[in-house]
């Protein structure tokens, strides 16, 4: 079985107080928001073999913020322009036949709405919003990621951050 967990980056300051690229993380909910969620997904056991973020400040810091929670290094985390700047459901496709297979559980930290249409495309029965710090899990049956099509993943599990205690 392979899986993926799509997070979309924390509560941020509003555009306009800086540009898109450089926007922070907002206080308090940008930063206590995704301790709950990794927490809860640590709790679970749903820990990460490689992650991989969008470059932009705030989903950067999101991710470290996991990264902190469940003790991955965080210079390990992988920076990918694409997930910032817009990436086709047939281009993460891609990405995931590219991953390694000793690698079972990714995460991967951007935007909306690029989140929402790659979980929709590779799983097509999720019709629901994607809030930010909210992760969605997606697992394969397959073995290999070469062998992931479009349509092939079901959502097991969506964390909401206001739905955690």
């Amino acid at each position: 079985m392979k899986r993926i967990v799509i997070v979309r980056h924390a509560k941020s300051v509003p555009y306009g107080y800086d540009d898109d690229f450089n926007r922070n993380l907002k206080e308090p909910r940008g930063f206590t928001d995704p301790q709950k969620v990794s927490r809860e997904l640590q709790k679970q056991q749903i820990l990460p073999d490689l992650m991989v973020s969008s470059p932009a400040l705030r989903a950067r810091k999101t991710a470290h913020i996991f990264a902190e929670t469940f003790a991955y290094p965080a210079e390990k985390i992988q920076l990918e322009d694409d997930l910032y700047e817009g990436i086709s459901t047939h281009e993460f496709l891609e990405r995931l036949h590219s991953l390694p297979d000793q690698h079972t559980t990714v995460y991967f930290f951007g935007h909306n709405p690029t989140l929402y249409y790659l979980i929709r495309g590779l799983a097509p029965s999720f019709n629901d919003c994607v809030p930010t710090s909210s992760s969605v899990i997606i697992d394969f049956k397959e073995d290999t990621w070469e062998t992931i099509s479009l349509g092939s993943g079901l959502v097991t599990l969506q964390l909401i951050p206001r739905m955690l205690n």
